[in-house]
């Protein structure tokens, strides 16, 4: 009889499939986490970039290289989008809170683009404007 009833137990747990997928963070856990650092991310090991957070959900993001654009985050769902100022096409991602870090998932392509958190950078390196002659 108990062989039968830590089978049955053991066939529910199995049936019903995982027990929860992490969700993303909310737009106030995002902005806890992010207030007043400056994070590099990377793309599976290759530096990718970095930005900083500042007051009033404003951002500014380098390639690191030392070419910066400003911006802001807000939320839109479950997502935190970004707008740049060089292109008003919002550019929307879910981020997750993991032991290392952040995971940011990119949902606006079809390439599935998936960074992650290297550091908290010390400093940001952005160049002037280009000058010509």
């Amino acid at each position: 009889m108990r062989a039968m009833r830590y089978a049955a137990a053991l066939c529910a747990l199995l049936l019903s499939g995982p027990v929860s997928a992490q969700s993303p963070m909310s737009a106030q856990e995002f902005q806890d986490y992010v207030a007043g650092k400056t994070l590099t991310f990377s793309e599976a090991g290759v530096p990718y970039g970095i930005e900083r957070y500042m007051p009033g959900r404003r951002v500014r993001w380098s390639f690191l290289d030392g070419r910066c654009k400003d911006g802001i985050w807000y939320p839109e769902g479950d997502q935190i989008c970004f707008v740049y100022e060089d292109d008003p096409a919002p550019q929307c991602w879910s981020f997750f809170e993991e032991g290392s870090g952040l995971r940011a998932v990119f949902e606006g392509g079809e390439f599935g683009t998936e960074l992650y958190e290297a550091d908290e950078a010390q400093e940001m390196v952005c160049l002037g404007p280009d000058v010509g002659v």
